[in-house]
């Protein structure tokens, strides 16, 4: 008698996003059988205690063999695992290897282990905000934008993105067709955001300085938010292809529409952080992004100086983008899990208690 119940994988499961997905799968979907859990560290801190479902796999995602490993015999792909950088941290090799390669190796792997429905995280970078100022507002799928992919990153994630939609409709093992689709997701926020934790930690005196234009709004979504919509998406690929198969959608919720540093105040003001008054000007803004980009390239050979403020980042932080999720309710019926007032909750909470924070 064959086991009942669908065997699931999360590449990058004990990431931001992928350990949040990990602990809605168990809570929330009721076919899952067996939960593997794939990324190079292992740190079963993060993960919920289920040994019953959860099968713990460390490896590289850009090791054909050991993702083929992974996915052999798997139902359903989260492929969430990524090397997230705009900040110079990593090669442009590096990154190429992770968000490129190690997408081939899980498409080779989902067709050679008979895997049948593959949701790819992809990001908004791959549209924008462009490095020349262009807003996107409330803007949908459809929306024409100008496109410009300045960073490695980006560039990745664009181009991982599109072999993973090209491959929707490929026969894998078994002779059956591989549904794919991809989710783009605004900036995400939530507990264990890295840059939230690095904000908190290095404030001076609770203070943090205005750098940014107050008036440059961004789509933000709360990473819980991001885990159901990859989790009712992997339902409408089972459930009815046609409406998802070789598609991507926004992934934003009911946060409400901000500047950057406006927003991550709704959090860092909760636990007694202060931001300063008037913004620095931009010209002295733009020139401490430059210097900070020279001096990376300078000391890269002796030290990884890889501050925040870059050019690329401070363009990007500088454009209004914000966008709407009407074809993913539409195509899939996708709601936000938690509200704005819980999402909210629950990154205070956790921000408390980081350092031993009351």
């Amino acid at each position: 008698m064959e086991p009942q119940g669908l065997v699931f994988v999360v590449t990058g499961g004990c990431g931001f996003l992928g350990s949040h997905l990990v602990k809605l799968l168990l809570e929330t979907e009721p076919e899952l059988r067996e939960l593997r859990v794939f990324d190079l560290h292992i740190d079963p801190d993060l993960l919920p205690k289920d040994h019953g479902r959860l099968v713990l796999l460390e490896g590289d995602v850009g090791d054909a063999g050991a993702v083929g490993r992974a996915l052999d015999g798997a139902d359903v792909v989260f492929h969430t695992a990524a090397l997230v950088d705009v900040w110079g941290r990593a090669s442009d090799e590096a990154i190429a290897r992770a968000n490129v390669q190690g997408t081939r190796a899980v498409l080779w792997g989902s067709r050679l282990g008979g895997v049948r429905w593959l949701v790819f995280t992809s990001s908004m970078e791959v549209v924008g905000p462009n490095t020349l100022g262009d807003p996107f507002l409330r803007g949908s799928e459809l929306t024409p934008y100008r496109t410009r992919l300045a960073e490695p990153y980006a560039r990745s994630k664009a181009q991982a993105e599109r072999l993973v939609l090209r491959s929707n409709g490929a026969t894998v093992s078994g002779g059956r067709r591989l549904v794919t689709l991809s989710l783009r997701p605004t900036g995400i926020y939530g507990e264990r955001h890295p840059v939230l934790a690095q904000f908190y930690r290095r404030a001076v005196g609770r203070w943090l300085p205005r750098t940014l234009p107050p008036h440059a709004e961004h789509a933000r979504v709360y990473v819980g938010n991001v885990a159901w919509m990859h989790v009712l998406a992997a339902r409408a690929a089972r459930r009815s292809p046609s409406s998802v198969a070789g598609e991507f959608f926004f992934c934003y919720d009911s946060s409400p529409y901000a500047s950057y540093e406006d927003f991550n105040m709704f959090f860092l003001g909760a636990v007694g952080l202060r931001l300063g008054g008037r913004k620095l000007p931009d010209a002295i803004l733009s020139l401490a992004a430059w210097l900070n980009a020279l001096l990376r390239r300078l000391l890269s050979p002796f030290w990884a100086y890889a501050p925040l403020l870059n050019p690329y980042t401070l363009a990007v932080a500088s454009t209004p983008f914000t966008v709407r999720t009407d074809k993913a309710q539409r195509c899939f019926g996708y709601r936000p899990l938690f509200s704005w007032d819980e999402a909210r909750a629950r990154t205070v909470r956790w921000l408390r208690h980081l350092d031993g924070a009351s």
